[in-house]
């Protein structure tokens, strides 16, 4: 009986040492907290740490081809404190209704000077092969509605790490090439060494936007023979889904074509190609967009024909 009392004794007293050292740990760790806290506290009071301010002020498309759309998202961060702060990592997202078009990370960006200011570039690429063969809705020539999200993680001084998240919406358009047609070739002189001509060239605008012509350069090949290259650089706009005629004046010699010269005098259709590029300017900044026609049927008109084309 005495022994079985002695050992209830023995285990009673190590339950409660245990108990006053888990006293003591918590009762230190706490005041160690404490002590840290109000410390960052007292810091955080007298230097004036505070948290950085970020905001989008404007977003660039530097360039944009039939392939991809380059887009720089400009971000001015403000940093109110007394030292300067890392900008530790970029996370970005652009969708479409809800649908990811890219994303990635950019590590390590910089570092926002103490009490300034700094303008952050964050360049984005969408490729347009990769956005079509992921969504069969999003065509050529359409205009796409687009959600820019960012996340600016920062890391300041007593405050710790910080994100800092960012939205901007707008729309991006997928970008398809002209149609294009030499209707007719107006001669103008007419030799076997040189022959000036004016190639009316019909453009058609397959995009959901306007396009404004300022440059069009371009080599043609009639009866499969190359009667050299014509560029113009006069302004002509295409409206959305429209067509616009465009006058190009060619220098060449029909003796180089040999016995396709006398159908083409006779007035017999003319086979011909087309190859070359349209500057134009859009609402989204200026492209370069290739222009081409293979296996397409033309014919010559004197200077006084009067067969007028509709524009």
């Amino acid at each position: 009986m005495s022994t079985s009392e002695n050992k209830v004794e023995i285990v009673d007293r190590a339950h409660k040492e245990e108990e006053k050292e888990e006293e003591g740990k918590g009762g230190f760790l706490d005041n160690v907290k404490g002590f840290i806290h109000g410390i960052g506290e007292k810091i955080q009071g007298t230097v004036g740490f505070g948290k950085p301010t970020a905001d989008v002020s404007a977003i660039h498309i530097p360039k944009i081809s039939l392939e991809r759309a380059d887009i720089v998202v400009d971000v001015l961060v403000k940093n109110p404190n007394p030292v300067p702060i890392p900008l530790i990592d970029i996370d970005y997202l652009i969708d479409s209704d809800g649908r990811k078009l890219v994303s990635g990370l950019i590590p390590d960006a910089g570092t926002i000077k103490a009490h300034g200011e700094e303008t952050v570039k964050i360049p984005l690429t969408l490729i347009y092969d990769d956005i079509k063969s992921t969504y069969n809705d999003i065509n050529p020539g359409m205009i796409i509605p687009y959600r820019i999200k960012v996340d600016l993680i920062v890391d300041v001084p007593v405050l710790g790490r910080l994100t800092l998240p960012l939205e901007k919406r707008g729309e991006i358009p997928i970008p398809k090439k002209p149609n294009v047609d030499i209707e007719k070739i107006q001669f103008q002189k007419f030799s076997l060494e040189e022959t000036v001509a004016i190639l009316h060239v019909r453009l058609e605008n397959l995009n959901d936007f306007d396009l404004g012509v300022n440059d069009l350069d371009c080599e043609v090949w009639l009866a499969d023979v190359s009667i050299g290259k014509a560029e113009i650089s006069d302004s002509v706009k295409l409206d959305k889904n429209g067509s616009g005629l465009v006058n190009v004046p060619i220098t060449f010699k029909p003796k180089d074509f040999g016995s396709a010269l006398w159908d083409m005098i006779r007035g017999k259709g003319t086979g011909y190609t087309i190859k070359g590029n349209v500057d134009v300017d859009t609402p989204f900044g200026a492209m370069k967009l290739p222009i081409i026609k293979e296996g397409g049927e033309t014919r010559l008109k004197k200077e006084d024909d009067d067969d007028d084309d509709e524009e």
